[in-house]
């Protein structure tokens, strides 16, 4: 990682910066049918190619909140009106709405609305995603099996706090989606695992203690 981690394209009605602490290179950017983003391009990102509205859309694709953007009209982000957790066949889970990720710095605004949150045990930047559970091993095709109490709502502020040791507890209106796409889980309070050996993913059921994991 650099000593600047975060990249900054300016352009003449909004700014685009990239996060390489964040990014999981899923490459929703790289793929949009647009010139935003061009990989064999120096620089790779120039906001002037679209139109501002075409990169708000294409940074708010980001799941793990890599991209975000300063919009020189003052209209910031909003976040999504559904506080919404997906998971990922055999990979991490991705989190959207109204978000208050304990861990994350001042200087990751993407995750105010998006993350992708590490749920193999092996990432080396928790609570986030950095890819590792593609050399991890870790399987879980994202099915869920409970339905949850219901929650009060779609939206509000959603908190996201690590329990040392242990899993991630999240409070707030919130729906869980299986990997298959199925809204599976509604409720307001949810304690997830993020030490990947849960018999009841994505919930935890205290598998932690058994394999010793740490937040190291």
């Amino acid at each position: 990682m650099s000593d600047k981690p975060i990249s900054d394209y300016p352009g003449s009605e909004i700014d685009v910066h990239w996060d390489e602490r964040l990014c999981i290179h899923i490459g929703e950017c790289g793929h949009a049918a647009n010139r935003l983003f061009e990989a064999d391009r120096k620089p790779w990102c120039v906001p002037d190619e679209v139109s501002r509205a075409e990169v708000r859309e294409v940074c708010e694709r980001c799941p793990s909140g890599a991209l975000s953007y300063t919009d020189k009209s003052g209209e910031p982000e909003r976040a999504p009106a559904e506080n919404t957790l997906s998971l990922v066949y055999n990979g991490p889970l991705y989190l959207t709405g109204d978000l208050h990720i304990e861990d994350a710095a001042e200087d990751m605004p993407g995750t105010r609305f998006r993350a992708a949150l590490c749920r193999c045990g092996a990432s080396g930047n928790k609570p986030f995603c950095d890819n590792s559970h593609l050399q991890s091993g870790f399987q879980d095709f994202g099915a869920v099996g409970e339905i949850g109490p219901g929650a009060d709502g779609i939206g509000g502020p959603l908190e996201v706090k690590r329990i040392p040791n242990g899993p991630l507890k999240v409070e707030g209106n919130l729906s869980i989606r299986a990997a298959s796409g199925r809204v599976a889980w509604q409720g307001t309070k949810a304690f997830l695992c993020r030490c990947g050996a849960s018999g009841s993913k994505p919930f935890c059921d205290g598998s932690h203690k058994a394999v010793g994991f740490t937040d190291g």
